[in-house]
């Protein structure tokens, strides 16, 4: 491999890191996800979340976006409760780079280029979508979607990876339950 195509990879790897959204769920499995049509948002736990009240805002729209997408609607007397949680923390990769030294023991290493690193802070969110059952008041339902966060000013992407976010995470609602 030349090392221009090399270079291609690892920015085209770098970039499309970047842009990852990893999603886990987990949910009772003696729930029938079925019985649940209506949707409201449950404010003391959205309260809670620590970001901006705007981001906030952008949140509660994409996940209702999601939820009537799935045929549910909302309602004040609804079936499900709909809360979030946000975590943030800082990532820190660091790249080595061994381009002298591929095949182990270099007799021409003077110490400059074979250890050449480089540090890379990011800032990773965590966004948690909890389902609640409305009468029992139980958790039935979680999923969290970890990537890296958009901190620049351009309000479209800013709500462009929010959207995709919430998307990603309530692609897995309603869980496939297999009927046994």
């Amino acid at each position: 491999m030349n090392l221009f195509k090399f270079f291609s990879v690892i920015i085209l790897l770098v970039f499309t890191s970047c842009n990852t959204v990893r999603v886990v769920s987990d949910y009772d499995k003696a729930t029938n996800f079925d019985n649940y049509t209506s949707f409201a948002f449950f404010k003391p736990g959205i309260d809670k979340a620590k970001i901006s009240d705007l981001d906030k805002k952008r949140i509660l729209r994409a996940i209702q976006r999601n939820l009537m997408a799935k045929g549910m609607n909302k309602n004040s007397d609804p079936d499900i409760l709909v809360s979030i949680f946000t975590k943030e923390n800082q990532r820190v990769d660091i790249y080595q780079n061994n381009f002298g030294n591929q095949w182990g023991w270099d007799p021409y290493w003077r110490g400059s280029f074979n250890n050449a690193g480089n540090v890379s802070l990011n800032t990773e969110g965590s966004l948690f979508i909890d389902l609640i059952d409305a009468k029992t008041k139980e958790l039935v339902w979680q999923g969290v979607g970890k990537s890296s966060l958009y901190n620049g000013n351009d309000i479209e992407k800013r709500e462009e990876r929010i959207r995709l976010i919430v998307s990603k995470i309530l692609a897995q609602y309603p869980p496939f339950v297999s009927k046994q």
